[in-house]
């Protein structure tokens, strides 16, 4: 159908919901939005977790299910924090409920049971009317019954002259045979079927009894069950409710010293990801004109913060200048250096992560000149063991390229479409030129253009140049 986008795989057709999962696990899209996601502290510590891989992904799980449990039993330890007069009240209720539901003496299936006597003994006037006309009307000696009678005895007649005839015959025997069985039932039924008083008050009584639980007590017989257990319990924790609180107090005490000890476990577990993360990092940023930077992760670790995530807070530090105190990366790192920043990682994530595609929107964001071409060199070195796309506006990057396309927008007929076309190597020339700032190509321009891709080839064949 026109206008109707299909998603495939290998061939085959999946959801665009099946496609978003499976591209998570194959690509990485880095757009200029993401400086702002690093800025944010609980983004930092994201970023140690990841880069810390499995065994920090199983430890935080262990975590958070410790964490669960004992945030369990707090809330239950607060809810039961009850004064001797509360406590009485609600034992009273109790003990008044479960004596409720015990004198019933409810049987599973009862209701149904008890419904079904109900209905024929509320309706047995019109039942006990209609039998007996059913009775009147084909019992022995109506025209019904003697009509059958006389065929099957006149087919009998001729019984062995026609085997067409002799089959009639059998199945007017067999129809004879069951108007006897019905008139046989019927009269059984009429004998057992009676009326008793005192029987359907009984029932009306005890089915209001029921009702009255099930509305009460959740809708069934077998919710009634439930709720008398659960009450039974709680009137037994009641009734020895210190014994009780203390048992509950030294689960809670145990299960927070259980989840404060896998706390610290998976702090240290961070700290040695933050240590060779810091380390790789730096490496990075020193390759993209960071001469000088210093790269700490500051941590503030208090079981006061204690949660499903643990008990740390963590902070990236930098000072990318001689001298210079390490502060908070929110503070000081501009917006093109933020881009070069979320490239170092980008570059250091590629080694522990399993994409493979790698997708930069305008990462040369508030950068030029030598910082540029650095960039540029780290993204070749990068695409040499992954698959990069990347939408530049610098001809430094650009000129890095193995395909290059050209994206731009046209207005046709009212309409704005996108048009992307690949480039000849010509053709991919004059779009660096264009790029370098020429606004008339000249051949000038196309030899500098020329010189930069060569040595971006230079650059991609020889890594450590």
């Amino acid at each position: 159908m026109p206008g109707r986008s299909v998603c495939s795989v290998n061939g085959e057709t999946v959801t665009s919901r099946q496609l978003r999962e499976i591209a998570e696990s194959m690509i990485d899209i880095y757009g200029q939005r993401e400086n702002q996601k690093l800025l944010r502290r609980e983004a930092q510590l994201e970023t140690i977790d990841d880069f810390g891989g499995a065994r920090i992904r199983e430890q935080k799980d262990r975590v958070g299910g410790l964490y669960r449990e004992w945030d369990r039993l707090r809330k239950a330890w607060e809810s039961d924090d009850l004064d001797e007069a509360s406590r009485k009240r609600e034992a009273d209720l109790l003990s008044y409920e479960v004596r409720e539901i015990e004198e019933a003496d409810l049987k599973e299936g009862e209701d149904a049971e008890l419904e079904s006597r109900y209905r024929i003994l509320g309706n047995f006037r019109k039942l006990s009317e209609a039998g007996s006309t059913v009775e009147s009307l084909i019992g022995q000696g109506t025209d019904a019954a003697d009509a059958i009678d006389r065929a099957v005895r006149e087919l009998s007649s001729m019984d062995g002259v026609d085997e067409n005839l002799d089959r009639l015959a059998e199945e007017l025997s067999q129809i004879d045979d069951m108007f006897s069985g019905f008139r046989r039932s019927l009269a059984d039924y009429m004998d057992e079927l009676y009326f008793d008083p005192e029987e359907y008050m009984a029932l009306q009584d005890r089915l209001n009894l029921i009702h009255h639980l099930e509305d009460k007590y959740g809708g069934s017989i077998e919710a009634v069950g439930r709720a008398q257990k659960e009450k039974e319990e709680r009137l037994a924790f009641l009734t020895d409710y210190e014994k009780q609180r203390e048992r509950l107090r030294d689960q809670m005490d145990a299960g927070y010293a259980k989840l404060c000890s896998q706390c610290d476990v998976l702090s240290n577990l961070r700290r040695e990801a933050a240590q060779e993360f810091e380390a790789k990092l730096t490496d990075a940023l020193m390759e993209l004109n960071f001469p000088h930077v210093h790269f700490e992760v500051v941590w503030d670790t208090d079981h006061r913060y204690i949660g499903a995530n643990g008990c740390d807070r963590a902070a990236f530090y930098i000072s990318m200048n001689p001298g210079e105190e390490a502060r908070p990366l929110e503070q000081i790192a501009s917006g093109g250096e933020l881009s070069r920043i979320m490239l170092g990682m980008k570059t250091v994530f590629a080694g522990v992560e399993g994409v493979h595609t790698l997708i930069f929107d305008e990462i040369d964001a508030g950068i030029s000149g030598q910082t540029a071409w650095m960039v540029a060199q780290k993204m070749g070195r990068l695409a040499g063991d992954h698959q990069i796309l990347c939408i530049t506006h610098l001809p430094q990057i650009a000129s890095m390229e193995d395909s290059h396309f050209l994206i731009e927008k046209r207005t046709n007929e009212g309409r704005t479409q996108t048009h992307i076309e690949r480039l000849s190597e010509e053709e991919s020339d004059r779009e660096v030129a264009r790029l370098v700032g020429a606004d008339l190509i000249t051949d000038a321009s196309l030899e500098n253009a020329k010189e930069m891709k060569r040595m971006a080839r230079k650059a991609k064949e020889n890594p450590a140049v």
